[in-house]
């Protein structure tokens, strides 16, 4: 069975990190293009990240909301995904979920536009709340 379990969230101060992971069972991680999204109350949900696949172009995709402060990588041999938070901001406070592209051998980026369409990501995690206050 497909299972993806996002871990690693809770409340921190502005300025502080965390680590998200995204444990992944049930498919072969490398190959497809995984994406972190997040949804804040009220809000639109928003692709942050994505890696692609190891049997694509391997790209790598930032929204403009999180570039330079955030970082994502996965760890194949333990089947994990994982996306670094620094300088995190009280904006970053949401729940966040881990999501696995639909295609074999998928791109983070196939000539779309600076976003990550979450049509195309079928497989999710049920997500991992952050809380960034004072």
């Amino acid at each position: 069975q497909v299972q993806l379990m996002e871990s690693g969230g809770g409340l921190v101060q502005p300025g502080g990190s965390l680590r998200l992971s995204c444990e992944v069972s049930g498919f072969t991680l490398e190959y497809y293009a995984m994406a972190w999204f997040r949804q804040a109350p009220g809000k639109e949900r928003e692709g942050i990240s994505c890696i692609g696949s190891s049997e694509g172009d391997g790209d790598i995709f930032y929204a403009d909301s999180v570039k330079g402060r955030f970082t994502i990588f996965r760890d194949d041999d333990k089947d994990t995904l994982y996306l670094q938070m620094n300088d995190l901001r009280v904006e970053d406070t949401a729940v966040y979920r881990c999501a696995a592209h639909e295609q074999y051998g998928s791109n983070c980026v196939e000539g779309q536009g600076p976003s990550l369409p979450p049509g195309l990501y079928r497989q999710w995690g049920q997500g991992t709340q952050v809380t960034v206050s004072s």
